[in-house]
């Protein structure tokens, strides 16, 4: 095994050997590794992001309500689109590649067994160390139980709303995944969770109970604080509303004024998570579009929710889904939703992808048959090119890509610039 590298090059290629879905369930590993590089108890304040939709977003609000406050902010995220270095910014950008190195070589000295997931965490760590942040807001991959993010003691941990998700390695059951979401309670840390389904609430509250933690309910912002939010769509209401209560309190461990109204704004207007109702300019290679990573039927609803909301009718949509996820049940509410609007289906680049035939199958079974399918290399810019022939397609009826977060990654791929914004500051 590889003990040290020499350049950014070999440490993305050591990534990419572990494997990006390989998981070892054990907090073990990141138990010594935290131990060994002094991270075990991390010289800033933790805030831990949990749950099934919307943790990405209540993780952005949150970092930028700190940046606008003036906390020099850690964000770790996750999956990324293009590259890995997505995953891990400080007061809003990226931090590039070029600087990992010779922490990838500190964490081969003292834990070379480390998953993909769990070097990225460490190396997350060890940068928002080096680069001295007040706060870090690490989103948690899969779970929580297990989870690489539950090994480093948390200040604050927030919950968007569980849903089911990854039955095939959290559980079956709404209760079973929210059973092991909630093991991740494991001190008197305050816990924030946004709303809850019963079985979810009652896991969380008794995980509260059991360790003596405060539980607090958050409450979605009123509907008119919509227009002020950085990121679009009325389930973002619910995000962040619960950025905005952890950050209350997170406030006083961070000696900020837990009430100060206009920074509150500036935080929530400033947001910034690529592929969430993101709203992209046409070019010559792609029409209008709305960018949406709903992957699941819970975020199909709150996708097709939001476009009511706004009185979007897209001019047609690209999409396409992973085999493995619930893809039958979303393929179908997006369906029946866009009525005689067409479905253009890209072939993905990806061994999970489902069989975009047996998509539009699926599809074309809810009439009028809408679907067109576009297979071989070039399948996503074919169904881009074809997306801009629509009928009415323009700035007033966008075309809607959604359905996989790996369809956003090889549009990403094709347009990178995409995935820039500029980073929120904090007020003068």
């Amino acid at each position: 095994m590889r003990t040290s590298f020499q350049n950014v090059r070999e440490v993305l290629a050591h990534l990419d050997g572990l494997g990006l879905f390989h998981m070892d369930l054990s907090l073990n590993r990141m138990h010594r590794a935290l131990g060994a590089l002094d991270l075990t108890r991390p010289p800033f304040t933790v805030v831990q992001i949990l749950g099934t939709n919307g943790k990405g977003s209540t993780a952005a609000f949150l970092a930028s309500l700190c940046m606008a406050h003036g906390c020099k902010t850690g964000l770790y995220t996750s999956p990324h689109f293009v590259s890995p270095e997505e995953r891990i910014r400080v007061d809003g950008r990226t931090w590039p590649a070029e600087s990992w190195t010779a922490h990838a070589n500190e964490i081969m000295a003292a834990a070379p067994d480390l998953t993909y997931f769990e070097f990225l965490t460490v190396l997350a760590l060890l940068l928002f160390r080096e680069e001295k942040v007040d706060v870090a807001v690490l989103e948690a991959g899969l779970g929580g139980r297990h989870d690489a993010t539950t090994a480093v003691p948390a200040d604050l941990l927030c919950y968007a709303p569980i849903a089911l998700d990854h039955r095939d390695v959290l559980g079956p059951t709404l209760t079973a995944i929210a059973t092991d979401k909630a093991a991740a309670v494991r001190g008197p840390a305050p816990v924030c969770t946004a709303p809850q389904f019963p079985e979810a609430a009652r896991c969380l509250e008794e995980a509260a109970r059991a360790h003596k933690a405060m539980l607090f309910q958050a409450a979605p912002l009123p509907a008119a604080s919509a227009p002020g939010l950085g990121l679009a769509g009325p389930h973002q209401l619910v995000n962040a509303g619960l950025a905005l209560a952890a950050w209350r309190h997170l406030a006083p461990l961070l000696g900020k004024n837990a009430d100060n109204t206009a920074a509150q704004a500036h935080g929530l207007a400033h947001a910034f998570l690529p592929g969430r109702l993101q709203s992209v300019p046409g070019t010559k290679d792609y029409p209008p579009m709305l960018l949406d990573g709903a992957h699941n039927p819970h975020g199909m609803r709150a996708l097709l929710w939001a476009l009511d909301a706004a009185d979007i009718r897209p001019a047609g949509a690209v999409f396409s889904c992973l085999g493995d996820k619930d893809w039958r049940t979303s393929a179908l509410m997006l369906k029946h939703w866009l009525g005689e609007a067409p479905l253009v289906i890209p072939a993905l680049d990806n061994p999970r992808a489902a069989d975009p035939r047996e998509v539009a199958r699926a599809c074309d079974g809810l009439p009028p048959a809408t679907a067109t399918v576009f297979e071989g290399p070039r399948a996503l810019p074919d169904a881009l090119a074809a997306a801009r022939r629509l009928e009415g397609a323009g700035p007033e009826r966008p075309v809607l890509l959604t359905g996989s977060l790996y369809l956003l990654a090889e549009f990403f791929a094709l347009f990178p610039h995409l995935l820039a914004a500029v980073p929120p500051k904090a007020l003068p």
